[in-house]
Formats: structure tokens, sequence, C-alpha cells
């Protein structure tokens, strides 16, 4: 299975961390299929970035985000998009 997860970067007890799709079975630091963003929790507010369109894709094509990855992409208006996208009819092909 594929998940949307963090992937710690950063000096010891300083953290912070990308938003990556990834293999269910890879380690939390290991391999990646491909880095959607990051968020930095030491900032004050705590900053996030997040390529939205591919995190649409990823969602769209079944990957299943984590529980701190899904809290972020909610804050960030991504679910909300992914449901616009489920909602509208399919478009045939011309």
């Amino acid at each position: 299975m594929v998940r949307i997860r963090l992937r710690r970067v950063g000096a010891k007890k300083q953290a912070s961390y990308r938003i990556v799709v990834a293999d269910s079975e890879a380690p939390r630091d290991g391999r990646f299929i491909e880095n959607l963003g990051f968020y930095n929790p030491r900032t004050e507010p705590e900053t996030v970035e997040i390529n939205v369109d591919r995190a649409v894709y990823w969602l769209s094509v079944g990957a299943q985000p984590s529980d701190a990855v899904r809290r972020l992409l909610v804050k960030q208006g991504v679910m909300e998009k992914l449901e616009a996208l489920r909602r509208q009819p399919a478009q045939p092909a011309a």
C-alpha cells in the first residue's frame, strides 16, 4: 500500500519533516516515491508547504495519508479539493 507520511529531517532536537509518498513497508526515513512538500513545527506559526496538485493526484489513485499528514492536508484545503474533484461528473474522452 502507498502512504503519504512524514519523513524526519534536521539535526537532533531540531526536527522538521518532509511530506513524502512512500510504500508502507519502507523505513520512516528510507526510500520514497515522491516528495510533496515540507512541514516545520518549530516556527511560529508552524510552516507547511504542500504541492496540492500532486497530493490530490496521489490521494485520487489510492494513497492513504497518515494521521498527522491528514491533519495537515485538511488544514491546507487539499481534502476539500479532492472531494470537489470526486463530485464532478466524468468527462467523456474526445
